[in-house]
């Protein structure tokens, strides 16, 4: 009785070729490996930015420093107040100046680096810092002065940070995601400033 020979797969070929398809697991919709590898090493110097980046560079890196001057100015405007804050209630209203103060520089260090991946230099002149920025920089006497100050400069950069959003789509998803996490922050201390209004 003869014993069925099993054919022994062919040397250098995975089992997506074996098989007949030539596309891979992805069924088609990834270009193959040595597309990507060239392209990848096209235009090599541009970094993160690669030839399926959609967006227009120029505009998202204006938007993007912009946003840095947001955000700075409102960490110069809460630390003022941290300091500032006075009176029978200051103590935890200024606490949370602080922490707030602590994210946004958060959000400034993202940004600027976000602006360097895509081979922008980060504008940090103080000669033009407030005539970039969407929110102003408002000293306000009172607590609650600082807190409805602060909370106007929060719901103004929730409304920048959501236009950005959708301005990107899905052109720059990598900004895109990176503002979103943002907004969400920006969000929670306009619902918390919120709240101190409330009770006060």
């Amino acid at each position: 009785m003869d014993t069925p020979v099993k054919e022994k797969p062919t040397a250098g070929k995975g089992k997506d070729q074996q098989a007949g398809n030539k596309t891979g697991a992805s069924g088609g919709f990834l270009s193959d490996v040595k597309t990507l590898r060239e392209r990848a090493r096209k235009h090599i110097e541009d970094g993160a930015v690669t030839q399926d980046y959609d967006a227009d560079r120029a505009t998202v890196l204006k938007l993007l420093n912009e946003a840095l001057a947001t955000e700075l100015v409102c960490v110069l405007r809460y630390r003022r107040h941290f300091f500032m804050a006075k009176g029978i209630h200051a103590e935890p209203v200024a606490a949370e100046f602080k922490v707030h103060s602590d994210e946004e520089q958060g959000h400034a260090d993202r940004i600027a680096a976000r602006i360097v991946q895509l081979g922008g230099a980060p504008d940090f002149s103080p000669d033009t810092l407030t005539s970039r920025s969407h929110a102003e920089y408002v000293e306000a006497g009172s607590l609650t002065d600082m807190i409805k100050e602060n909370l106007v400069a929060e719901r103004i950069a929730i409304e920048s940070y959501r236009e950005m959003v959708q301005y990107l789509g899905e052109r720059d998803p990598t900004t895109r995601r990176m503002l979103e996490e943002i907004l969400a922050v920006e969000e929670e201390h306009a619902d918390e400033l919120a709240d101190m209004l409330d009770k006060g």
